[in-house]
């Protein structure tokens, strides 16, 4: 029994490890997707770094990207800033493209 036990705490371990890099990946890319909004928003340096943690925070609301993109949405709205889905959800893409190479550089 004490086979099964530790096997599960490997499975366990190894999904674990898998999972870190691709939160990671996220969290990047949802900053780099609010520092995109920020510069629409006219936001200077270090507002728009705090605005981009707020994306990043916004990803924890609901599973899926849904609640990043609505965030943003509704704050570009908000400010007269004219942008489609489709130029959101092109720019959330642009974004973990971005991330991925940054993040395998550190």
């Amino acid at each position: 029994m004490k086979s099964f036990t530790e096997r599960e705490k490997g499975f366990e371990a190894e999904s674990k490890r898998n999972q870190e890099p691709l939160f990671r990946v996220t969290a990047r890319r949802n900053r780099l997707f609010g520092l995109w909004a920020a510069v629409r928003l006219g936001l200077p340096g270090e507002e728009a770094e705090t605005y981009a943690k707020t994306v990043v925070a916004a990803d924890f609301e609901a599973p899926g990207d849904a609640d990043v993109i609505e965030k943003v949405r509704a704050d570009l709205e908000e400010n007269s800033v004219a942008v489609t889905e489709a130029e959101l959800h092109a720019e959330l893409a642009h974004g973990a493209a971005e991330a991925r190479p940054q993040l395998a550089g550190s």
